[in-house]
């Protein structure tokens, strides 16, 4: 059962599409007021005036996330306007055909879906406490099964394999869940990881009109974003998962993860990974 979300701030990531925008409006018609940040301005703003349409509240913040100044800026900017953050659900991913290397001088999937993850929040965290009780939901995939971390080529400099470099970029979400939710135990904040099943998204249009093609034919095979987004709703606003943490779902229900992602020595290291890799210079 969905409980309300009336004077509840929600901030979502990758919020202008797919499962990120049908979570959006799902928590907004529940009454939560939103922040959506996004990289691009007009797809954000046209998500926003949805929503504001449909009664509800939002407001625009704006970053690349695989810049990681631009994280720290765009939260900086969230921290100086004072709000609770009583949700954060870190929803923006992408996939690469090929390697590619963020400004920052990393590799992009993992930087992407990880990294921006463990930034965006850890600047938060104190807010988040602040503002307990408070959920942390983190948009992680069955594709964490695809293949382990390698400690020693994080960076995938040795080979690359796209689908594999994702997998491994969702395993390392399961293993931050683990390691976040070990660290908050008893604070009020919990955080989760989900899976939202094969989704008909923008995700993996940015490889190319051989890759949007492909997509374009598998869409009918897809599941909807609505369906796509229902579990992260389910986490974000259930009274069933209040007290719950460090844990998986999957179809809004709890699902047990591979033997790596429950790795908790892997989860501590990757911690200490991650901190190195957004330390500012």
């Amino acid at each position: 059962m969905m409980t309300s979300m009336h004077g509840r701030t929600c901030l979502i990531t990758g919020a202008t599409s797919g499962i990120g925008r049908a979570t959006a409006l799902g928590l907004g018609a529940l009454g939560a007021e939103l922040v959506l940040l996004c990289r691009d301005r007009e797809r954000g703003e046209a998500v926003v005036r949805e929503i504001r349409a449909a009664g509800g509240r939002a407001d625009l913040l704006l970053a690349d996330l695989a810049v990681q100044a631009e994280v720290r800026r765009a939260a900086a900017e969230f921290l100086a306007s004072g709000r609770p953050v009583h949700v954060l659900v870190n929803n923006a991913g992408v996939v690469n055909l090929q390697r590619r290397v963020t400004p920052d001088g990393l590799e992009a999937t993992f930087a992407v879906n990880h990294l921006a993850y463990f930034l965006l929040t850890t600047v938060l965290l104190e807010r988040l406490q602040a503002s307990a009780p408070a959920r942390i939901v983190n948009v992680a995939s069955e594709a964490h099964r695809f293949a382990p971390l390698d400690f020693d080529d994080l960076q995938n400099e040795r080979r690359y394999k796209a689908m594999r470099v994702y997998g491994q970029s969702k395993l390392a979400n399961l293993l931050f869940t683990l390691e976040l939710a070990r660290r908050l135990a008893g604070s009020g904040v919990t955080v989760n990881s989900l899976h939202p099943g094969a989704v008909a998204t923008r995700l993996g249009t940015n490889n190319g009109p051989w890759a949007r093609a492909l997509i374009s034919l598998l869409r009918p095979f897809f599941r909807s974003p609505d369906a796509g987004a229902a579990t992260s709703i389910h986490l974000a606003s259930a009274d069933a998962v209040a007290g719950v943490s460090g844990r998986y779902f999957a179809k809004c229900r709890e699902k047990t993860p591979s033997r790596a992602g429950q790795d908790a020595a892997a989860a501590r290291r990757l911690w200490a990974v991650s901190e190195a890799l957004t330390s500012p210079l």
